[in-house]
């Protein structure tokens, strides 16, 4: 496997984070761009591939957020580029339905075939998460004629105006954007660490909080879907405990409610399994794709029981640039690469490497609260030691210390105190074990 141009798979400074570069164009940004728009790393990317992302000052900084687990093939991806560059060689656009094109049929036939459920489905292909998230509540919406739609704590899909709404974090992702739509229903999540009922009950605790809370605040009987993240992103990497995602899935379907998973930032080989859902058999009736499909190019899928996406009126569905054909190249492209390069094992394989870095980072460090997530998807939450308190400080100063020694790393959670990591699954085991070794010295500094 080759990484882009060739990028040799180390972690180099030559200058400080940021670099003289970097900050000339830092200052280019703050004039030319909105200040609402977020930064993770005060550096700006030259070229990446493999594990690293180099800057225009020529560091190669530790990539451990693979853009929001969007290149979980790694950027520049062998597969993606050549059939990037095939496609775009040939045209551009034509709208898939003003004149079709094979590249669109072949990713849903894939998204048909790697999704589970051993039932007829059908996709349709969109440019963003959150444009997929809108869709699936459409369909849902259609099929079974009924307005209400159910949402979790914690919850995170999208920033458009429904999405919003259904987000659960008000800043920065909602706050001052309202009104946002109605029939949105936010349900308890299943959150073992913050569980405040019988922690050794969590699952079936929350199971009958959830349907309680839908049988007499909303009626099942007016309920079109509920939307679920199998292990939600945003909102901290919250693995629900075994059993919560099978009991929504049956109460669902006896209730005539469609069962929506959003594996926007679980799917595509993430965490271990191709979709987090199969890690204990749950077969939704949609699903939604984003982020890793496309290699890195923006492309999102909405895949279903064949009976439930036939249901929306002609051309009631669609949209000018959905499943671009340079991006369903892209997608075929990094499809073929995590199945014929075994990234599903290769995420199985880097998950044990951290999960046992992570645990013995909480076991040596009391601002360590949890450990959560599965393959290469995978989290630490910081408290004040001896409470339940979040520790956003703890968390802002290992990120900053990270980033010095040229690792970059994510933040998420309600409490805004959880450190994420999304290493790219074609990473090398060096790298990872040296971006958790400075992870754990990051700790230790802040800890003292």
């Amino acid at each position: 496997m080759t990484f882009g141009p060739h990028i040799p798979q180390e972690r180099r400074l030559v200058t400080a984070i940021p670099g003289p570069k970097s900050q000339e164009m830092l200052g280019r940004r703050s004039e030319a761009t909105s200040a609402s728009l977020g930064m993770a790393i005060p550096v700006f990317v030259s070229h990446a591939g493999g594990g690293v992302i180099v800057d225009i000052d020529g560091n190669s900084i530790i990539d451990m957020a693979a853009g929001i687990a969007t290149v979980n093939v790694g950027n520049s991806a062998d597969r993606v580029v050549a059939n990037v560059k095939a496609a775009i060689e040939a045209f551009t656009h034509t709208c898939f339905t003003v004149a079709p094109y094979s590249g669109y049929v072949e990713v849903c036939e894939a998204l048909n075939r790697i999704t589970p459920g051993n039932f007829k489905k059908k996709s349709m292909l969109v440019n963003s998460g959150a444009e997929a998230v809108e869709n699936a509540v459409k369909i849902a919406r259609a099929a079974t004629k009924r307005p209400a739609v159910v949402v979790f704590e914690h919850a995170y899909h999208g920033r458009t105006n429904l999405t919003m709404g259904m987000t659960a974090k008000n800043i920065p992702y909602k706050e001052g954007f309202g009104p946002f739509a109605p029939e949105i229903y936010r349900m308890p999540m299943a959150y073992p660490f913050r569980w405040v009922g019988d922690k050794d009950n969590v699952s079936a605790e929350a199971l009958d909080m959830v349907t309680h809370k839908i049988e007499k605040e909303i009626g099942a009987h007016n309920v079109a879907a509920i939307v679920i993240e199998p292990i939600q992103g945003e909102g901290g990497f919250v693995v629900p405990p075994k059993g919560f995602l099978p009991g929504l899935a049956a109460y669902a379907k006896a209730n005539g409610i469609l069962f929506i998973a959003d594996e926007v930032q679980t799917g595509f080989a993430r965490t271990g399994n191709m979709f987090a859902v199969e890690d204990e058999g749950v077969e939704p009736d949609i699903m939604i794709m984003a982020k890793g499909i496309g290699g890195g190019l923006p492309i999102a899928g909405v895949t279903g029981r064949a009976e439930i996406m036939d249901v929306p009126v002609g051309s009631g569905i669609g949209g000018t640039f959905g499943g671009n054909p340079i991006a369903c190249a892209a997608a075929l492209g990094a499809i073929a690469t995590i199945e014929e390069d075994g990234l599903v094992e290769k995420a199985r394989h880097m998950g044990a490497i951290i999960s046992a870095a992570l645990e013995s980072m909480k076991a040596k460090y009391a601002i360590v609260g949890d450990v959560r997530g599965r393959g290469a998807m995978q989290a630490l939450e910081f408290i004040l030691p001896g409470t339940m308190e979040p520790n956003t400080k703890a968390m802002q100063d290992i990120v900053k210390y990270c980033q010095q020694k040229g690792v970059l790393l994510l933040t998420a959670g309600t409490y805004s105190n959880v450190i994420r990591l999304l290493p790219p699954l074609v990473m090398p085991d060096h790298l990872l074990n040296e971006a958790l070794a400075i992870l754990d010295e990051a700790i230790a500094a802040s800890n003292a």
